[in-house]
């Protein structure tokens, strides 16, 4: 299926379904899944790339073991709103997917998402080797968090408006 907006993913999720987050790195796939409610993120053991067609592969295992109904997947914006190279190898990569799976993606501004991953761990006094197996998959978890919240906001306007 490709991207679509985050507008229109609240549609594409049906009951017993959870969203996926993804962190892509060049050398790891950092992972968290929402539970079934659509509220709270969780963390996931990260992928090891290798190439892509082993990467799409253990990736879409891990989709369909959380039965995640779409994914987020963080889009890494420059500061400054423009998009350079790793934006488009990001976008790359979703519509290689799109090519092995019917999954949607939903790309979600991920500025500073490391960063506050990072954060967390160390507030949470895990050491430097065990934040560096962690930070991928904490920060999509952070991605995947932003993006439930929001999807919560648009239920909530719906439902104040009366729109299903």
């Amino acid at each position: 299926m490709a991207a679509i907006s985050i507008e229109e993913l609240s549609g594409q999720i049906q009951p017993g379904q959870t969203i996926a987050g993804i962190d892509l790195g060049t050398e790891t796939i950092g992972l968290a899944v929402s539970d079934l409610s659509l509220r709270l993120a969780s963390p996931r053991p990260m992928i090891k790339r290798k190439k892509f067609t082993l990467d799409a592969i253990a990736l879409i295992e891990a989709l369909q073991r959380d039965k995640a109904g779409a994914a987020v997947i963080g889009l890494p914006v420059n500061m400054d709103g423009s998009e350079g190279p790793r934006a488009q190898a990001t976008r790359a990569f979703v519509r290689n997917m799109a090519q092995k799976t019917e999954l949607p993606f939903v790309f979600w501004d991920e500025r500073l998402s490391t960063v506050a991953a990072e954060r967390a761990l160390i507030e949470m006094d895990v050491s430097r080797k065990k934040r560096k197996e962690r930070i991928d998959s904490a920060a999509a978890s952070f991605i995947l968090q932003g993006a439930l919240d929001r999807l919560t906001g648009l239920r909530a306007g719906q439902a104040a408006s009366g729109n299903p």
